[in-house]
């Protein structure tokens, strides 16, 4: 029976062998997973024997995660703003910089003192962990998601149970099941990478998340041209751009609207207010 300090240097040197970048941050982050313990947590127990059936969960993660499985699908779930979301190979893995828009979505809406009655539409939802974020902030927000992979659609689904809100969930291509309706918010973290982009992604993106959720299309720019045409008049429209966009997307809304940077200064979210007046 191997003890948790055992277990560590063991699992650290199997993770090395397979050139997994931090390898003892992320055999630390498998066993805390597998122990339901916090990490830190396992130093104060170096000596404790690890038991038969946790070692053999330890493997089974160690394998996937060695095969270059982004850790997030090996324990199928990662924090996103305050909360929790499964993940899968149905989805992409939520990303810091989207909690970046979470936080400034929900300053605007707080600006705006919304009411009952509003409603937000969460397009290209994957996860759902943007729309679901923000009705858990909001709860009087009538939070839509939506996306073209029916698959993510139910996952988007499972996180919306596992968090405790009602959404509206719809399936279809970008704004076509809207058709008829209004929205007050419309967001969107939709595929932005270019086809020549795509084979220069790392491995542990290309080979594991779903392509459909990473293509754009050839300039990987398409689909907010297809939003420019389609978006309603009258909403607040909020969309993560790649960082490397900020001049296509500019040209696309004819100078309209404002592009923000992330934590590191790149261009990332591109926001547009009431068409109407612009």
């Amino acid at each position: 029976m191997k003890t948790i300090g055992e277990l560590i240097k063991l699992s650290t040197l199997f993770l090395e062998e397979r050139s997994i970048e931090n390898p003892r941050r992320t055999a630390e982050d498998l066993l805390a997973f597998v122990l339901k313990a916090k990490r830190m947590d396992l130093y104060l127990q170096f000596d404790k024997p690890v038991i038969e059936e946790e070692l053999s969960v330890m493997r089974d993660l160690l394998k996937k995660r060695g095969k270059g499985e982004p850790f997030e699908y090996v324990v199928g779930e990662v924090p996103f703003f305050g909360s929790v979301f499964k993940v899968d190979s149905r989805v992409l893995i939520p990303r810091p910089e989207t909690e970046i828009m979470v936080e400034m979505i929900s300053k605007k809406i707080t600006l705006n003192k919304m009411g009952k009655g509003q409603e937000l539409w969460d397009v290209c939802t994957g996860s759902g962990c943007i729309g679901i974020s923000l009705k858990k902030a909001f709860p009087d927000l009538h939070v839509v998601l939506s996306d073209l992979s029916e698959p993510a659609l139910g996952l988007a689904a499972e996180n919306a149970k596992l968090n405790g809100v009602q959404v509206e969930i719809l399936h279809g291509d970008l704004l076509a099941p809207f058709k008829g309706r209004k929205a007050d918010y419309i967001v969107s973290n939709p595929p932005y990478i270019s086809k020549d982009e795509f084979f220069e992604l790392d491995p542990s993106v290309r080979l594991f998340e779903p392509e459909m959720a990473l293509v754009g299309g050839d300039r990987g720019t398409e689909i907010y041209e297809r939003l420019e045409r389609d978006l309603p008049t009258e909403s607040l429209c909020f969309f993560e751009i790649g960082s490397l966009q900020k001049e296509s997307i500019q040209q696309i809304f004819h100078g309209r609207g404002e592009v923000h940077n992330d934590w590191a200064g790149h261009p990332r979210f591109f926001f547009l207010e009431n068409l109407n007046n612009l």
